[in-house]
């Protein structure tokens, strides 16, 4: 199954093997992932499960994002997602039930995409791991500078693409093939091994590995 989850990344921790081994592991939130909507490839063009998770107030709803949720009778969410699915296994979800973490099992492996951490402007040895200059005697506020930019009359300009300061992280990104090393039913949680994009508190979304099982 291709479905994923959309869950809230709450921080790291460590958990030990029967070995001693410590394993770093991050844990994420997925309680409450509900379905608001079904879409099929006879009436939209694609097949695939819409939904929502965490909670919002009313007040804080345009009236077409208050009218969807009360069209699916599910109470509103932060955030909107789409997974697609297969058209034939479709016909096995409903809309207004709850989907839990049943859908993965411990050893899988999972992609997580979300949104770096941002770091603001930073300089090029920072940003794309430019060497430094000498810091001897002598080198007068050269230390961390760029070097040269440009070039001669001709072309007489800078290239596109060119690897300058500017803003570091706040991206997407999508890190592959991470193991589930343990599931808290009762608490809905997932602990996943190693790092995954994100500072604490953002949302995430999880999806069964596409480059296979483990």
């Amino acid at each position: 199954m291709s479905l994923g989850l959309i869950g809230r990344k709450i921080g790291m921790t460590r958990i030990f093997t029967e070995n001693g081994d410590s394993l770093p592991v991050t844990v994420i939130d997925i309680a409450n992932n509900r379905i608001t909507q079904l879409k099929r490839n006879n009436n939209d063009g694609y097949s695939a499960v819409q939904i929502t998770f965490g909670s919002k107030r009313s007040s804080r709803l345009s009236k077409s994002i208050a009218g969807h949720y009360s069209k699916a009778a599910v109470e509103a969410g932060e955030i909107l997602k789409e997974f697609r699915i297969p058209d034939e296994e479709i016909e096995q979800f409903k809309i207004g039930t709850v989907v839990d973490s049943s859908i993965f099992q411990v050893g899988q492996l999972v992609d997580i995409s979300g949104t770096t951490i941002g770091k603001g402007y930073a300089g090029t040895i920072k940003l794309h791991h430019f060497s430094s200059n000498r810091t001897s005697h002598g080198n007068s506020k050269a230390h961390r500078k760029p070097g040269s930019i440009g070039m001669a009359q001709d072309p007489g300009r800078v290239f596109p693409g060119k690897r300058m300061s500017g803003h570091m992280g706040s991206v997407k990104r999508t890190t592959q093939n991470l193991e589930i090393l343990r599931i808290d039913n009762e608490r809905k949680l997932l602990l996943i091994k190693g790092a995954v994009p994100g500072f604490k508190g953002s949302n995430v979304f999880v999806y069964p590995s596409i480059k296979g099982s483990k």
